[in-house]
């Protein structure tokens, strides 16, 4: 194959994975992809979303770091036990995770009685950067938590985002999705509907 082809396909391939690396800063928005192809099922959705599914921390309980609540307290995850709960932890400058943040708020909505999602920023500039970027997106159920400090990032250990923790009613990982993927879709819907089920 021609170097240059070569290097034109390197290029796309760079450009279309669909997850962030943690430690980029805003300015590179360099894309990493290596990681979540290494284990689990990789989930393919409309828009090019793509992550994998691992199941190999189920059962382990939440992270136990603390981040801050739109209102500015401090909160950890335990705080949510008592329904499922959703964690997706992103940032403003990674692409995929803005892409997939309507859908979050879609499904928050669908599923409010049975679930609660939390998404936490971990832009280093927290609430500063954070706050603007939901007024811009009038989302009905997410609200602005930030982290950053990136605690549940470094506990969740994928160096990735999007990354996305299920747990179940009592505070239980089932499994998470580290990349993007499409939450109203059906294999999201599959995904959940057994822990939601027991709820």
């Amino acid at each position: 194959m021609p170097v240059v082809m070569r290097n034109v396909l390197f290029l796309v391939l760079l450009i279309s994975v669909s997850a962030c690396d943690r430690g980029s800063s805003e300015a590179e928005q360099e894309f990493a992809g290596n990681k979540a192809q290494e284990e689990g099922e990789t989930i393919e959705s409309g828009q090019g979303l793509v992550g994998k599914l691992d199941i190999s921390l189920r059962g382990t309980a939440m992270v136990d770091t603390p981040f801050q609540a739109p209102d500015g307290s401090t909160v950890r995850l335990s705080d949510f036990i008592g329904k499922p709960l959703l964690v997706n932890i992103w940032a403003t400058w990674c692409a995929p995770c803005i892409v997939e943040m309507p859908m979050l708020d879609t499904l928050a909505m669908r599923e409010k009685e049975r679930l609660k999602v939390l998404v936490v920023s971990q832009d280093i500039q927290g609430a500063e950067k954070v706050v603007p970027f939901f007024a811009r997106g009038d989302f009905e159920a997410l609200e602005p938590y930030v982290d950053p400090e990136n605690g549940l990032s470094f506990g969740f250990g994928s160096g990735l985002m999007p990354t996305t923790v299920l747990y179940d009613a009592h505070g239980k990982e089932v499994w998470r999705v580290i990349g993007a993927m499409d939450w109203d879709g059906a294999k999201a819907a599959t995904l959940l509907e057994e822990t939601l089920a027991e709820g």
